[in-house]
């Protein structure tokens, strides 16, 4: 009886050490979580008007849940990029326009996500939407998915213009029928943004920014975000209308991978 209350005991110990290891490394974790340069910045910090739809945050992405590493819906970049975009969005505001965000800053973490869903061939939930078109075994070798993205450096952005006063978009819900991302404005997601031939993120040609099937108001939509954004310094992604590189990069090299949230960077902004 002594010896088996003795062995409970043991055991008990045993289990409060280990507990104990386990709230140490959590907090070890916890504190170790990398964090932004000081030249990264909260978009919002630098321009308060341009409306910011953080896609990876929601549902309502290719992979059909919440990225990795998304922890606020928050557009992170760094300076130079921050303070370009605000003056392209000085020029739209006066045209009657305002930018959209759907992605800025995205951490490795969130890129080794996409890679490990494109790899997972069982999974098509959102194919219907996104990449109607495109088998998934061909993502990588045609070039949609990759195991670095020029957005984990910090100065490539996503985005799209909206006309004013802009009208609220209603959100995804989960195990919607979905429409292909390339179908006529009216039957595709609705989006506030102007039309632009496709939705933010579809996986298809249609999606190359000088598509020549992509032609009227759509094609001038195109135009406008890209003339706009290259006088000020950004570089257009051939294949994404949606895409935009600030040059010259701050880090051109440095894949980061700090979480998205205020608490990633210096300043809380």
């Amino acid at each position: 009886m002594t010896r088996l209350s003795l062995m409970a005991r043991s055991l008990v110990t045993a289990a409060a050490a280990l507990l104990t290891m386990t709230a140490a490394t959590a907090t070890a974790q916890a504190k170790t979580e990398p964090t932004a340069p000081e030249n990264f910045v909260a978009l919002r910090s630098v321009d308060r008007t341009i409306i910011q739809e953080m896609r990876y945050f929601t549902p309502h992405n290719f992979v059909g849940e919440r990225i990795d590493g998304y922890r606020q819906p928050l557009c992170v970049l760094t300076r130079p990029a921050a303070q370009a975009l605000h003056k392209a969005q000085t020029k739209l505001l006066r045209q009657g326009y305002t930018l959209k965000v759907y992605d800025c800053y995205r951490p490795q973490r969130a890129v080794d996500h996409f890679v490990r869903w494109a790899k997972d061939l069982d999974d098509q939930r959102m194919k219907a939407e996104f990449y109607p078109n495109v088998d998934k075994t061909r993502l990588f070798a045609d070039g949609y998915i990759a195991e670095k993205s020029g957005h984990s450096r910090g100065s490539t952005v996503d985005l799209t213009i909206v006309k004013l006063p802009a009208k609220s978009t209603r959100p995804y819900l989960p195990g919607e029928p979905l429409a292909p991302c390339y179908a006529p404005r009216d039957e595709r997601f609705p989006d506030n943004s102007v039309d632009m031939g496709t939705g933010f993120d579809c996986f298809d040609t249609l999606s190359h920014t000088l598509d020549p099937r992509v032609q009227g108001e759509q094609r001038a939509n195109r135009l406008l975000l890209k003339s706009t954004l290259e006088d000020l310094g950004f570089v257009n992604l051939a294949e994404e209308w949606w895409h935009f590189t600030y040059k010259p990069e701050p880090y051109p090299d440095t894949y980061f991978d700090f979480p998205v949230s205020a608490k990633s960077l210096h300043h809380g902004h």
